[in-house]
């Protein structure tokens, strides 16, 4: 049995018993209720190659990098390893690690443009528990004078309701809505649905019971019914396997008429090819991380494309909203943010130093391209460091070139 996250309020009881488990039903259909149209969003996941290609890049990649927390002082800004939330996300409820959290988050976002944790506390009101809650069984619930009542989750005809407290609620921006979010998905929907359309066709094509003869057998001269269905068992029978086969016929009264349309015509290697482009820079995942005709060049530039334009800016969206809902139920609660992954570029970044000498001292350059503490030594200028390094035989050499 595990508390419900109300204790903080003091117009409310310091405890509700609920098994949080039951909320994801592993023997329950999560298609049963969809207030977001859930399913549909699931469906083109697992029959889309490219949807799924590009959902599981990102998420897993975003699953990778390593959160941090920062507590804000006059000292500057200082990492607190051992925060208490920082335990929560690495354990984040019995069944489920750090990474496949957020991997279910990036993931249900990309997809829906929504994503719910829902936080089990202790009687002290703190999370002690966090479980992702799947985006097609819940619901906002408005305000007028609050903007947001709760949320209502939906199974099996019940529904919960859950104070706003309970849920931190991840969205995309959404231009039509104010409490849910725009999936990247909604917006490739028709390159999606033509691109699985093509591909059931071309499967169709080659089918056993594809809808479409590749010809005609045409008799000239009339035959009795009898005849009619000797012929056609025949045909069948020589050439109506799943293989290839030449034809022999006998006599003049047969002849064959192909009416197939080849796929040269239909051009499907450079529709799909569209399609996949498409998808893929709706998601935000370059062509160049995935094609194999790619170059060493190609492969790097887009790799960090999608690492600084994709990757990153989910990152810190994610962490601001941990930043904002969690963080306060603990006392320091400080800044949570996700490590700077975004490549740089190591001659741009030495230009910035060098000119960034001339008016910051060697400390302060240490500190901000470094992020190294202060040394006694270290409070003037890169081109005038021997004046306040002490004399001795362990002296530092601190002459900067440029």
């Amino acid at each position: 049995m595990i508390t419900w996250l109300r204790a903080h309020l003091s117009s409310r009881s310091r405890s509700r018993s609920l098994p949080a488990a039951a909320l994801l039903a592993p023997q329950q259909s999560a298609l049963h209720h969809t207030p977001l149209a859930g399913a549909p969003y699931a469906r083109l996941y697992q029959q889309s190659p490219w949807v799924y290609v590009a959902v599981n890049r990102i998420s897993e990649a975003a699953a990778l990098v390593p959160l941090r927390v920062f507590r804000q002082s006059a000292a500057g800004r200082a990492e607190i390893p051992d925060h208490p939330l920082l335990r929560l996300l690495n354990a984040p409820n019995p069944h489920l690690s750090r990474f496949e959290l957020i991997e279910q988050t990036v993931g249900a976002l990309e997809l829906t443009g929504n994503a719910f944790w829902y936080l089990a506390g202790d009687a002290q009101g703190r999370p002690v528990e966090i479980w992702p809650l799947p985006p097609e069984r819940v619901s906002v619930v408005p305000d007028s004078a609050r903007y947001l009542r709760g949320y209502v989750y939906e199974l099996d005809g019940q529904r919960i309701p859950l104070e706003p407290e309970e849920i931190v609620h991840f969205r995309r921006w959404h231009p039509a809505s104010d409490y849910y979010g725009l999936s990247a998905l909604e917006a490739a929907r028709l390159a999606v649905s033509s691109d699985r359309a093509m591909a059931e066709w071309n499967y169709q094509t080659f089918g056993q019971e594809n809808g479409v003869p590749a010809g005609i057998v045409s008799i000239r001269e009339f035959v009795s019914d009898a005849d009619f269905e000797r012929i056609k068992r025949d045909w069948k029978a020589s050439y109506g396997g799943g293989q290839r086969r030449t034809a022999f016929l006998r006599g003049g009264g047969i002849e064959w008429h192909d009416i197939g349309l080849s796929h040269q015509d239909l051009d499907f290697l450079k529709g799909r090819q569209a399609h996949r482009d498409e998808i893929l820079h709706i998601f935000g995942v370059p062509t160049g991380l995935i094609s194999d005709n790619a170059t060493e060049a190609n492969a790097t530039v887009a790799e960090r494309l999608f690492i600084e334009r994709t990757l990153y800016p989910k990152l810190v969206r994610i962490a601001q909203k941990i930043t904002a809902d969690l963080l306060p139920f603990w006392e320091q609660h400080g800044e949570a943010a996700f490590d700077d992954i975004r490549p740089t570029d190591a001659q741009a970044r030495l230009a910035e130093i060098h000119a960034a000498s001339a008016a910051l001292s060697i400390n302060e350059i240490r500190e901000r391209f470094f992020a190294l503490p202060p040394t006694p030594w270290g409070n003037l200028p890169p081109d005038r460091p021997s004046a306040a390094v002490p004399a001795g035989p362990l002296s530092p050499s601190v002459t900067m070139e440029a």
